[in-house]
């Protein structure tokens, strides 16, 4: 049978979630577990694969069993030889023509930052820090162009290996904390360093160096050399996964009718 795990884990003793020669990584931990009681390899499958550093609240995975072990069970298993830095939500029987990667709709991700001269020491790896204030206002508007379809290849590492950099952002705001400010944005899937590569821009913007009405030419432009900054991996954090149209429609339904009906028209 296939069963779907949701998890959560902190990042920041990671090398990232994928699989590493050598290295400590989220997919190594769980395998570990599941060849220990299979006698023999299974794969996991995840519906993201996050970098060095990043944390995540939601994200999930499949794998096959032939073990006739209840979902509950499987839950406390995975939880009692975990290390502390990951945790099992939930795990649920699935059909076995689900696939976590290829269905799921959608991706949230927030970063957090936090704006002092002196260094908070219970965040250094959950948030980052900027030392100087920066203008949040600017922020928000800048964010705003981010919104709809449109080619990422200026904001995405040169390292990105899809062809396709064609993604639906449904929302991109920055939120001001009592400490400093986040960013939170949605879309149809994200490129390799995307999240990262938009949060350096914004604090460029926020400092005054950069503007946001320059967004669009520069996605236009398609110059990845014309972003050359990447935000650190540490304040960003994997929100939350979409699974199902319907949960996507439910937050967003009217701006997915307003993009659908863009892409039919620019056909």
């Amino acid at each position: 049978m296939r069963l779907l795990v949701k998890i959560s884990y902190h990042g920041g003793n990671f090398m990232g979630f994928q699989i590493q020669h050598h290295e400590r990584t989220v997919q190594y931990e769980f395998e570990r577990i599941l060849k220990r009681m299979h006698q023999s390899f299974v794969r996991i499958h995840p519906s993201s694969r996050t970098d060095k550093g990043v944390h995540a609240i939601e994200q999930y995975f499949h794998f096959d069993t032939h073990l006739n072990i209840a979902p509950d069970r499987w839950l406390y298993a995975f939880n009692s030889a975990l290390p502390k830095d990951i945790s099992v939500q939930s795990v649920e029987q699935i059909s076995d023509t689900f696939h976590c990667r290829y269905d799921c709709v959608g991706k949230k991700y927030r970063y957090k930052v936090y704006i002092d001269e002196n260094k908070h020491v219970f965040e250094h790896d959950t948030k980052v820090q900027l030392r100087k204030p920066v203008k949040i206002q600017p922020m928000k508007e800048a964010a705003k162009h981010f919104v709809g379809t449109h080619d990422f290849t200026s904001f995405c590492s040169q390292k990105t290996e899809v062809q396709n950099k064609v993604r639906t952002i449904y929302q991109s705001e920055v939120i001001e904390t009592n400490d400093g400010f986040e960013f939170v944005v949605t879309g149809s899937g994200f490129l390799y360093n995307m999240v990262r590569v938009m949060v350096a821009y914004l604090i460029l913007v926020g400092e005054g160096k950069r503007s946001g009405d320059e967004i669009h030419t520069l996605l236009e432009e398609r110059d990845r050399k014309k972003v050359p900054h990447t935000a650190p991996a540490q304040g960003l954090y994997l929100e939350k996964i979409y699974l199902h149209e319907n949960e996507l429609t439910e937050e967003f339904g009217e701006l997915i009718q307003i993009h659908k009906k863009n892409n039919r028209e620019n056909v």
